[in-house]
Order: structure tokens, then C-alpha cells, then sequence
């Protein structure tokens, strides 16, 4: 959950009507630190990370949007930027731009002050100077954006002096079939909100502030389960209906922010509180997945499918146990599935924080469902947390002929902005 930050204030009437933070204030809607949800009704506040949940108060009272999903603000300052922590959103977009040509450092620092005061505004609720009216009666929605820069952009804007050793090309991986087009960037932003139309909202008025300055390269749109959608919250299913993301490191661990984000005095110093994050766009052949029976499913993952627990038995949280055998002398948990291989324990202690959305767009040619996952995932070097595993997993996991990488990303996203501080803005002004 984002750090710091400040409260929302009394709505104003920008133009004669009632703003969006002004409605807030009339339903009794308040902003704190990280989630919260108003008092009517009966909700969870859940985390992505652990698929904890704690069920509120029930007064008796009908629940309504601008009281519960509708309410819940993400802060944009603080430590870290929104959007790693925070608890999974039910829609997403990840759109990645290039400045156009001839625009250099001068044009990135206008950008960067436009779009973190325009963050900042969608995210507690307020209307922009030219708001489209598409979330005029919604809340935050916990609406987080979250800015990163790419390899290109040091390049672009006369920094590479300052470009970190951590965005170095990913490697090749042999199951790749990348679409550059759909690939790279030199400023990427990542959308989520609990409600779609305040995502959408949110990327238009993104787009548009990036006026002449920068253009779209590639736009993904993903979706998640939606808050409260079951009675007892837990880690979020993908298309293939497996659990996803059980062995994400957990905030209460020791060593969860040396592994997710950059150190105060690391290097390079402008990246403190910032993480590394890998987009890739996986496309899950899922006519070939779903022909498969339910317990060849679960050999190729090393889980159950009912509640995301070890084959070796358990609930989701129980260890694996990986040097169990089974009557036949085998491993119950198969040497190549996926579970095993992407084990912390199974690539000296690498581990990354996944926060993925789904993603469906439609039938391919072939007729074939293109759908999949937007993984992105967090580290605080991706030299030490998705290259090791990806390289193992290339070299051997089951579920690598059930899925086709076709787009990829690395971008190193700055610690969030301090009051009277724009994002990137201790990279950019350095």
C-alpha cells in the first residue's frame, strides 16, 4: 500500500457542479494510507500479496459504489509509487510511449510535472482542467498510476550516463516469439481501478497530456477478479483457472524490500524506492490447455486446481514439499512443473512480486482464443529475479508448451514523488 501522502479535502465546483471529491465528501467517503472502504455495507478489504481479507462491520445498511469499491483511494505520494503494492485492481492498462522525434530532457521534464499532477487528481477523486466527464459521478475506484522509463529513454534525453546496469536488454529466451511493435518503450504507465470506466478515464486523460511530446507505442487492456467477488478472498485465478502468484514474497517478510525495491544509498542514488519491472504479454493456448484432463493439469503446474495447494498435499500456504516421492519412486511433484522450477528454493533464493492482470482480445485468425496474461513483476534487480527463473523455466517447465511470450518490457520505475515533487523528477533535474 502506497506510504504518506494527504487526505481528501472538501469538494470544489470547478465548473458550477459538484466535483468528484466533493461527492465523496458527501458520502462519508475517507482517504488514509493504502485502501480503505466506507462503513455501509458488508465488504473485504483483501491483499494480492497474501490473499488475506478481514470482513468490515456489517451496519445493516445497503451498500452503495461511492461506499465501499467506489471509495477506496490509493495516495499518490509516498515511498514507493502505487500500483506495486496496493492490492490488485479488477481493470488495468499498460501503455508504453516514445518521445517523438526531436524531443529530448526539456520536453521529458514537462511531461513527467503534467502527468504526476494529473495522476495525483484522478487518484484522490478530482476532476482535470479537461476532464471528459466519462467518471464525473465515480470515486478513486483505488485507482493507482504508476510511470517507468525504458532503456531508449536515457538515450533520448541525454542520460545514459545515468542509466542503470539493471536495464540491460533481457536475454533471449528460446520460447520467445517477440513483436517489437509490441515491445520496449521509452516511458511506460501502468492503470489500475476497481472500476473500468475510471481506468479508461484515467488513460485518455494520460494520452492527452502527453500532447506533442510523446506518442503511443503499444496499449494492453487487463482484468482481474473483481473485490468482493468471493466470499472468502484469495490469490487471483488466471484463464487456465490455476491459482497465480502464492509464492509472491510477503511484505512481513525480512528481506521482502531488499528483494522488491532499490535501498536508500543504492545505486544509482535516483532510483531509491524504485523497483524494476518486467512486462511480458503471454499468450495461453488455452483450447490446448483445457483438452488436457484435470490431473494432467495438475502435474504440469505441481498444484491443485480446486485451492492452489501442493500436490504433496496441504493448503495453498503449505510448503512444497519437493523431495517427496510417490509409490512409484517418482517425485509427486514432477521435475518439470512449473511449480518446482520457479521456486525460490529452486533458484538459489531469486523471486520477484508478480501483479498480472488477465487479458481476452478477442479470437486470432486461427480462431483461437488470444488471450492470456499481462505478468509484470517487481524486483529490485531482475538480474536476480525474473532472468534466473525465466532462464530455467525456458530450459524445462511443462507449461511451456501451453503458453507463447509475444511482447516484452523492462523499465526502471523511480521511488514515488515527495510533496512538490513530480515522478523521475531527482532523475531529470540531476
Amino acid at each position: 500500500m502506497s506510504n504518506g501522502g494527504k487526505g481528501p479535502a472538501a469538494g470544489t465546483a470547478n465548473d458550477g457542479g459538484l466535483s468528484r471529491r466533493g461527492l465523496l465528501a458527501r458520502t462519508g467517503a475517507a482517504g488514509a494510507a493504502g485502501a480503505v472502504l466506507g462503513a455501509a455495507g458488508s465488504s473485504y478489504v483483501y491483499s494480492a500479496l497474501d490473499g488475506s481479507g478481514r470482513k468490515e462491520k456489517d451496519d445493516g445498511r445497503a451498500g452503495t459504489a461511492l461506499s465501499t469499491v467506489g471509495s477506496t483511494r490509493a495516495m499518490f505520494h509516498g515511498k514507493h509509487q502505487s500500483g506495486i503494492l496496493d492490492p490488485s485492481q479488477a481493470h488495468g492498462h499498460l501503455t508504453a510511449f516514445d518521445l517523438v522525434p526531436g524531443a529530448g530532457r526539456k520536453e521529458a521534464v514537462a511531461l513527467l510535472r503534467r502527468w504526476s499532477a494529473v495522476a495525483e487528481q484522478l487518484m484522490a477523486g478530482e476532476r482535470t482542467a479537461q476532464d471528459t466527464g466519462v467518471a464525473l459521478d465515480a470515486g478513486p475506484s483505488s485507482l493507482t498510476v504508476t510511470f517507468g522509463f525504458g532503456h531508449s529513454f536515457f538515450d533520448r534525453t541525454g542520460l545514459a550516463a545515468h542509466r542503470p546496469r539493471q536495464l540491460d536488454p533481457l536475454p533471449d529466451f528460446s520460447a520467445d516469439r517477440l513483436d517489437a511493435k509490441r515491445s520496449g518503450g521509452d516511458l511506460w504507465v501502468q492503470i489500475g481501478a476497481n472500476d473500468a470506466l475510471v481506468a479508461f478515464h484515467a488513460l485518455r486523460a494520460l494520452q492527452k497530456e502527453a500532447g506533442q511530446a510523446a506518442k503511443v507505442r503499444w496499449q494492453m487492456k487487463g482484468f482481474n477478479r473483481s473485490p468482493g467477488a468471493t466470499a472468502s478472498p484469495m490469490t487471483s485465478r488466471n484463464l487456465m483457472g490455476q491459482v497465480d502468484g502464492t509464492n509472491n514474497p510477503k511484505p512481513d517478510e525480512p528481506d521482502f524490500q531488499r528483494r522488491v525495491f532499490v535501498p536508500d544509498g543504492g545505486a544509482p542514488a535516483w532510483m531509491a524506492g524504485g523497483s524494476y519491472a518486467v512486462v511480458r504479454r503471454i499468450r495461453m493456448l488455452l483450447d490446448d490447455w483445457e483438452r488436457l484432463p484435470l490431473d494432467e493439469q495438475e502435474k504440469v503446474i505441481g498444484r491443485r486446481k480446486k485451492d492452489g495447494a501442493p500436490l504433496t498435499g496441504g493448503t495453498e500456504r503449505t510448503p512444497l514439499a519437493l523431495d517427496e516421492a510417490g509409490p512409484d519412486g517418482k517425485p509427486v511433484i514432477p521435475a518439470d512443473a512449473h511449480a518446482r522450477i520457479s521456486a525460490p528454493e529452486q533458484n538459489a533464493g531469486a523471486a520477484m512480486l508478480r501483479r498480472p492482470f488477465s487479458f481476452h482480445d478477442g479470437l486470432s485468425p486461427d480462431g483461437t482464443p488470444d488471450a492470456g496474461l499481462l505478468f509484470v513483476c517487481w524486483q529490485a534487480d531482475p538480474l536476480r529475479g525474473f532472468v534466473p527463473v525465466q532462464r530455467k523455466l525456458d530450459r524445462g517447465d511443462a507449461l511451456s508448451r501451453f503458453v507463447r511470450h509475444e511482447s516484452s518490457g523492462l523499465f526502471a520505475v523511480p521511488g514515488g514523488a515527495v510533496e512538490g515533487e513530480y515522478v523521475g523528477q531527482r532523475l531529470l533535474e540531476s
